[in-house]
C-alpha cells in the first residue's frame, strides 16, 4: 500500500482546489439581456439604468454568482426606437440565448418589442418604462401566463399622484396638460384625464409636441389664455426643459407638476433656474436615508465617477430588478423561463432592495412590484431633486 505524506496530502488538496476553481471560473454564464437607450435624449434613463443593473451583476459575482455560474450581462443599445428594439430583442433572444431580460426605458419600444420575449417564455422585467398597458398586454384568456413583470412605478400610479398634488394637495382648479406625441406621452395624457375625471376635474387645454422640439411658445400661449394654474406633463427631459425655459421667456411662471421624468439631468441641466420648483413622482431619490441606500449612491458614485446620478430613478430600479431576478433563478433553481416566470410569481424569501424591500411583489395575475404608496413627490431644487415639503 503506498503511505501518502502530509506534503503529498496537501498538494493534492490543493490540485482539487484549483480544480474546483478552474472549474467554477470555466462554467457557463448566465446570459442576461440589459436593453435600453444608451444614446439620445433618453440616454440619461438607459445609461443610468445599465450601470445600477451592472452594480448589482458585480456584486452578486463577486458572492459566487447564480447556481455557481457567472452572470453575463448583453447590453443592446435601442435607440429609444421602436424598430430598433424590434431588431435587439430578437438577436437577445435568437443569437445571444438570454435567460431574461432587464430594461425598457420607453413605452413604445416595449410595446413593439416585449411580445417576442411573451413568445418565447422568457421572462422581461421593465425597470423604467411606465405605460400602464405594458403589464396588461398579454392576460387571459388569450394567454394564459405572462412573461412581461415590472419594477417602476406604472403611469396609472403616477398619473393619480400627480393630480393628487395638483388638484387635492395644492388646490389648482385649471390646469393644462403638455404631453408629447410618443406612445409614453399619449398613454400618459390619457391617464392624467382619467384621473383628472375621478376628481371632477377637465383640464382647460391640451398640448402636443414632438420631440426635439425647441419651441413650445404656442402650446403655451393656449394654455396661458385657457386660465391654467399649473401645467401637467408627460415628456422627457429634453423637451421638459423647453416647457420651462418657455415660460420664462413669455414671463409666464406657473408650477410644473409631471411624471417621474421631470427628475431627468437633461431636463434640471437644460432647465436651470426654471426648473427649480417642478414636482414629480419617485420610487427613489438620491439621498443616502437608510444604509442600503447610502451604499449604493457611495457605490454608483465610486464606479462612474460622478456626484449626480443622472436618472438616480433609473439606477435604483435597475439595480433591484437584478435582485428580483436573480431571486427567482435561485429560488427556481433553473433558468428555464417557465419555472423562472412561476418563482417570479411566488417569491417566498424578501428582497432586499434600494427602492424597498421586496415581499411578495408579484403574483400569476399581478406582475408590478412598485404599488400605490411606494413612491413619493419629489422637487427640483438646486439641480438636484429633494422630498417636497
Amino acid at each position: 500500500m503506498a503511505v501518502r505524506t502530509k506534503a503529498g496530502a496537501r498538494t493534492l488538496a490543493a490540485a482539487v482546489f484549483l480544480a474546483l476553481g478552474a472549474s467554477a471560473l470555466a462554467a457557463e454564464p448566465i446570459k442576461i439581456g440589459v436593453s435600453g437607450p444608451f444614446t439620445g435624449g433618453s440616454a440619461p434613463m438607459g445609461v443610468s439604468m445599465r450601470d445600477g443593473v451592472k452594480l448589482a451583476a458585480a456584486e452578486i459575482n463577486a458572492a459566487g454568482g447564480l447556481l455557481g455560474r457567472p452572470i453575463q450581462l448583453v447590453e443592446r443599445d435601442d435607440e429609444a426606437k421602436n424598430e430598433r428594439g424590434v431588431q435587439i430583442t430578437q438577436e437577445l433572444i435568437n443569437k445571444e440565448g438570454v435567460v431574461a431580460d432587464l430594461g425598457f426605458i420607453n413605452t413604445g419600444v416595449a410595446l413593439a418589442s416585449q411580445r417576442f420575449y411573451e413568445e418565447a417564455k422568457i421572462p422581461v422585467i421593465n425597470n423604467v418604462a411606465t405605460g400602464s398597458k405594458i403589464t396588461h398586454q398579454f392576460e387571459a384568456p388569450a394567454f394564459p401566463d405572462n412573461y412581461v413583470f415590472r419594477s417602476s412605478a406604472s403611469d396609472g400610479i403616477q398619473s393619480a399622484m400627480i393630480v393628487e398634488e395638483a388638484v387635492v394637495r395644492r388646490k389648482f382648479a385649471k390646469v393644462a396638460i403638455l404631453a408629447d406625441s410618443t406612445n409614453y406621452g399619449q398613454l400618459g395624457r390619457e391617464d392624467l384625464e382619467r384621473a383628472l375625471d375621478k376628481r371632477g376635474v377637465k383640464a382647460v387645454a391640451e398640448e402636443k409636441f414632438n420631440l426635439k422640439d425647441t419651441d413650445m411658445t404656442a402650446q403655451l400661449l393656449k394654455a396661458k389664455q385657457a386660465g391654467a394654474q399649473a401645467i401637467l406633463t408627460y415628456a422627457i427631459g429634453p423637451e421638459l426643459a423647453q416647457i420651462a425655459n418657455g415660460m420664462e421667456k413669455l414671463d409666464w411662471r406657473v408650477p410644473m407638476i409631471g411624471s417621474w421624468t421631470l427628475s431627468m439631468a437633461n431636463f434640471i441641466d437644460n432647465a436651470g433656474k426654471n426648473g427649480d420648483g417642478a414636482r414629480m413622482p419617485q420610487t427613489f431619490i438620491q439621498e443616502g436615508d437608510t444604509p442600503k441606500r447610502k451604499a449604493f449612491i457611495a457605490a454608483y458614485q465610486k464606479a462612474y465617477k460622478v456626484e449626480r446620478i443622472p436618472s438616480p430613478v433609473s439606477a435604483a430600479q435597475g439595480y433591484d430588478s437584478l435582485y428580483l431576478l436573480a431571486a427567482a433563478i435561485r429560488q427556481a433553481g433553473s433558468t428555464d423561463g417557465v419555472k423562472v416566470r412561476e418563482a417570479l410569481e411566488n417569491l417566498k424569501d424578501k428582497v432586499d432592495g434600494v427602492v424597498k424591500t421586496y415581499d411578495h411583489p408579484y403574483s400569476h395575475d399581478d406582475h408590478e412590484a412598485i404599488k400605490p404608496g411606494d413612491a413619493v413627490i419629489g422637487e427640483v431644487q438646486g439641480g438636484h431633486v429633494v422630498r417636497a415639503k
